[in-house]
């Protein structure tokens, strides 16, 4: 029998229309001014406009970061913690993907907390955050619903992960609506980063059955409505669906944690600068087929999940077919064909694989894994 303590600690609201309902939550967490962070192309977009309006309409003025890259850094905090101290405002509101949020989640962590991001790598955060709504426009990250942080140190390049109730958003409004704007390629790569969440999910050591049957359902929900959202960026039904997918996929690994695709593809991130989602979705296959042998009920799941026929194959073939057929959906959506051709050079991986191995995800692996394993993952993705 599972024994397992489940905490998921962001109040979510969830539908088509609920990013508008962003004036009245943060009137109803007490507060007055607040820090919208984001970046350009979603300020240019437009998106931003109706979050404003709402805040406007319950007495919330605000203020705007919209400095965020691709790739979250350290300096981003900086910048938009110092805005904040400044305009003296007491929470802070993200509209957009992985980057304005866990960039908006760093601001609300460091306000109480203190400190420097790395200052905090592999160790706790012990106070709580200020009070943070996440609007996601991406159906990626999950970060809205984790407890998580990534970002990369400009200086040593170390893309680092922290973790904690007290990183996590007080609020999440995900609203499908958000995503109707979102370019082909985005759709493509942000869904591809929400698959690898879910697989990982399904795969992990931390894995148990509340979470498998959320990442099932996200694999699922994946495989059938990533293609029609990047075919159609307006076809309704599909956003929603695929935001339903990050949500299931994010609390699933909130819980469970996740694998080594990550591990792997933070380092990309931060030594190429390649977008987290396209070097998830490069990775993802070649890290399966390491694992695939490690856990063949898991990804047997998986294939039956992405519409594999398994009635007549045994379970370890079905579990093969889960690799080849998520080679097939980085076809059908676009993704690139390896990480050479997203800027990636050979004489990156010794510093990938150093940076690789002091991921946590190594530990939740459902194989034993090695600096060297590692390296030959990196090169077969090349």
């Amino acid at each position: 029998m599972d024994r397992f303590l489940f905490r998921q600690p962001s109040f979510v609201g969830y539908g088509a229309g609920v990013a508008q309902l962003v004036g009245e939550e943060a009137r109803s967490l007490g507060l007055e001014r607040v820090l919208i962070v984001t970046d350009r192309g979603v300020r240019a977009a437009g998106l931003v406009d109706g979050v404003i309006a709402s805040l406007a309409s319950a007495g919330i003025s605000a203020e705007i970061y919209d400095g965020v890259g691709t790739n979250p850094e350290t300096t981003m905090v900086d910048e938009a913690l110092a805005l904040l101290k400044a305009s003296g405002a007491g929470g802070v509101v993200a509209v957009g993907g992985g980057s304005p949020m866990d960039t908006a989640k760093g601001v609300a962590f460091l306000a109480t907390n203190g400190g420097r991001l790395l200052d905090y790598f592999g160790r706790d955060v012990p106070l709580a955050p200020l009070p943070s709504i996440c609007i996601p426009t991406t159906a990626g990250t999950s970060s809205e619903v984790t407890n998580n942080i990534v970002f990369t140190d400009p200086g040593s390049r170390f893309k680092f992960g922290l973790s904690s109730p007290n990183c996590a958003a007080t609020r999440a409004l995900v609203d499908p609506d958000m995503t109707l704007t979102l370019p082909r390629g985005m759709t493509a790569a942000t869904g591809m980063d929400a698959l690898t969440h879910a697989i990982e999910s399904v795969t992990s050591k931390g894995a148990y059955d509340l979470t498998r049957s959320l990442a099932v359902d996200a694999v699922r929900l994946i495989g059938e409505w990533l293609p029609e959202a990047v075919a159609d960026g307006s076809n309704r039904q599909a956003r929603e669906r695929m935001m339903m997918a990050c949500l299931e996929g994010g609390i699933a690994f909130n819980q469970s944690k996740l694998t080594i695709v990550h591990s792997m593809s933070h380092p990309v991130s931060g030594w190429c600068g390649t977008a987290h989602g396209v070097a998830n979705a490069i990775l993802l296959p070649h890290v399966m087929a390491y694992n695939v042998a490690h856990d063949v009920e898991g990804f047997a799941r998986v294939a039956e999940a992405l519409g594999v026929d398994t009635r007549a194959i045994t379970r370890s073939q079905a579990a093969e077919a889960s690799v080849e057929r998520v080679r097939e959906l980085n076809t059908i959506v676009g993704i690139p064909d390896g990480l050479a051709s997203c800027g990636v050079t050979e004489d990156a991986i010794p510093s990938m694989v150093a940076d690789a191995m002091k991921s946590a995800g190594v530990r939740m692996n459902p194989r034993p894994t090695t600096a060297q394993d590692i390296d030959m993952i990196y090169r077969q993705a090349m």
